[in-house]
């Protein structure tokens, strides 16, 4: 099961954030596997953050790694890149849980027609400190006077806190852009109102930004700059120029993307308008 957090009617993008898919937790039996064909991307850059279980990525570049919880997939697809998800060889016959964030991050438009790119951070890479009881870690991006490994191209932050004990947060000062937080488990109270899992809230002023997390609470802050233009979205692409989409659609279509080593299958371009 797969909850879609962005993008939504009231709100399009969070900074450059342009579409987070919150996938399970799913617990598979020993004959149920993550099988995604190989899928193209234009404009972005894919982000892979898993809770529990592994996704065997592959990709046109002649990537093949294992994601494995904590660390990051960060692809950028610039003009174009395709890549396949499924589960690992070594867990397809044994029972297994997959929980993870899956996010787009979208390129500016000076960037969107880049080589595409992969980069791979192990979790011990990541900014990781404490501040009055919470548990930070910078994901990617730059905030908090800390900088994530992960090679981004536009100004954004992905932050993770986690609690044991009630504890008051303030660190609006120290963002920046547009911002919203997500909670993935345990509840946060602002002005008397409660927020439980699985809630998006949008910061109207990041200033304000201002709460109290309740005991065992884990939430993801995430945000930064607006791009001046208007970003579309078709199925796998994302592009300021309804052109590029058109010709990445084409492209994909008489399968001229650079072909997945080792991969056979593809997902059909879906019939559906911008």
């Amino acid at each position: 099961m797969v909850g879609r957090l962005l993008p939504f009617r009231e709100k399009r993008m969070v900074g450059p954030f342009a579409f987070i898919d919150h996938m399970g937790p799913a617990a598979m039996s020993d004959h149920e596997n993550l099988d995604i064909p190989p899928h193209p991307h234009i404009g972005l850059s894919t982000l892979t953050y898993l809770f529990e279980g592994s996704i065997m990525h592959r990709d046109s570049l002649g990537t093949a790694v294992e994601i494995n919880p904590g660390q990051v997939n960060w692809m950028t697809a610039g003009r174009g890149i395709a890549h396949s998800e499924r589960t690992p060889e070594h867990l397809r016959h044994s029972d297994k849980m997959l929980h993870g964030l899956q996010i787009w991050v979208a390129l500016p438009k000076d960037s969107e027609q880049m080589e595409p790119e992969f980069f791979h951070a192990e979790a011990a890479q990541l900014p990781s400190w404490e501040n009055d009881g919470v548990a930070y870690k910078l994901i990617a991006g730059e905030v908090m006077q800390k900088k994530s490994p992960i090679p981004v191209y536009s100004k954004l932050y992905l932050l993770e806190l986690k609690n044991t004990a009630p504890t008051s947060v303030s660190i609006g000062d120290q963002l920046f852009g547009e911002s919203a937080i997500y909670i993935l488990e345990g509840a946060i109270e602002n002005e008397g109102h409660t927020f439980s899992p699985k809630q998006l809230l949008v910061a109207k002023d990041n200033a304000l930004c201002q709460f109290t997390m309740m005991p065992n609470t884990t939430i993801y802050i995430f945000g930064g700059k607006p791009f001046p233009e208007e970003r579309f979205i078709y199925w796998n692409f994302v592009a300021s120029n309804k052109a590029l989409i058109e010709a990445a659609k084409e492209k994909w279509r008489r399968q001229e993307f650079e072909k997945v080593p080792g991969e056979t299958e593809f997902v059909p371009l879906p019939l559906v308008r911008i």
